[in-house]
């Protein structure tokens, strides 16, 4: 049964699912209904419907009516901000390290 709490209401908390990964990627090939996404994953079209509403929430995916069905795909306004996190993660990693090389460099000169 999946589990929610507010931390999933972030895309990270979101993405700490294996499951919900699995479904992201599957996304990024192309646009799928539930039952399509079910048919990929050991389990339920419910636990998938649950997997994708955290992931809804968490603004990763979006969902649009087709008929009877809802199709979902990939919401990059959602992954842009992920992207724009682990860049800034990224910026002052090396930062860090930079000035560690510099102050080394300092010291055995």
């Amino acid at each position: 049964m999946v589990t929610y709490d507010e931390r999933d209401e972030d895309g990270w908390g979101a993405l700490g699912d294996g499951t919900r990964r699995a479904i992201l990627l599957s996304l990024a090939e192309r646009a799928q209904a539930v039952v399509e996404l079910a048919a990929q994953l050991p389990i339920s079209r419910p636990a998938v419907s649950q997997h994708l509403k955290v992931l809804k929430d968490a603004g990763l995916v979006t969902g649009r009516a087709a008929g009877n069905r809802r199709v979902y795909q990939l919401n990059a306004a959602g992954l842009t901000a992920l992207r724009d996190q682990l860049d800034t993660f990224w910026n002052r990693t090396m930062a860090g390290y930079h000035e560690v090389v510099e102050a080394e460099e300092a010291e055995n000169a």
